[in-house]
């Protein structure tokens, strides 16, 4: 059954916690039980994520280009996806990632995360990604990216955590952690694409389409006012809301 407003706010959810460093899947994962969405699957949450890739490169496009340009940089951010597809396709060969999208494991992972969050933001800032960001350095962020197959850890808050404790500012370890992204993206968006051709059914492919639509809107305006607050602000206001959330969570799991 076709449901517009889970669709409309599961796109908000997504756009909104995609770049935040509070884990997207989490939060889809969560409202989607409590509210006893109907459409909310992992296919959904593949489209929903692949209007966030969409907004990436549109936002980053002068950045983007110059990928095309600089091929040096461009093969560090393929080489630091590398391990996150590996593990990413064990998951779903051996259909071990609905295991991990229990309440006590976001719970957990939520709190435990934020935490190394809060302690990378403490890292002195010296570091550029036009000069600092070596081979050695992508690979880095790259394996602490593999922890955001785990619901709750979140995937920008993971590798945002890595380039802070690589030295790297809160705005650059933010651009590092979506230009990262958008590889993983991109098999993962292909990978749903090849679904939504398989399934024949226009409801379910009406669904998906409306959800990268909207999923690109709130993202693009994401981004834009995360990089701002974060030019002026530290990431403790997140770890509080992560350490809030994976509280609730496990009071109720417990």
């Amino acid at each position: 059954m076709f449901a517009m407003p889970e669709i409309i706010f599961l796109s908000v959810i997504q756009g909104v916690t995609e770049f935040l460093p509070i884990s997207s899947s989490a939060h889809l994962i969560l409202f989607s039980n409590y509210l006893n969405f109907n459409n909310q699957s992992l296919t959904l949450d593949l489209s929903l994520h692949f209007g966030s890739l969409l907004a990436i490169i549109f936002f980053f496009k002068k950045d983007f280009l110059n990928f095309v340009n600089n091929k040096i940089l461009f093969t560090k951010i393929i080489i630091g996806s590398i391990p996150v597809m590996i593990f990413g396709f064990l998951l779903m060969k051996f259909n071990l990632t609905d295991h991990l999208r229990s309440y006590e494991i976001i719970g957990w992972s939520t709190i435990i995360f934020g935490v190394l969050l809060y302690l990378s933001d403490l890292t002195v800032t010296k570091k550029k990604i036009n000069k600092d960001f070596k081979y050695s350095s992508a690979l880095c962020v790259g394996f602490f990216q593999i922890l955001s197959l785990i619901p709750g850890v979140s995937r920008s808050g993971i590798t945002i955590t890595a380039a802070r404790f690589l030295n790297f500012s809160r705005l650059e370890s933010a651009k590092i952690s979506f230009f990262i992204s958008i590889p993983t993206l991109t098999i993962i968006s292909l990978y749903n694409l090849q679904n939504l051709i398989i399934e024949k059914s226009f409801e379910i492919t009406k669904i998906n389409f409306t959800g990268i639509i909207l999923s690109f809107l709130f993202s693009y305006f994401t981004i834009k006012y995360f990089l701002n607050y974060i030019k002026k602000f530290s990431l403790t206001a997140f770890v509080v809301y992560r350490i809030f959330l994976g509280t609730v969570i496990l009071i109720y799991v417990y």
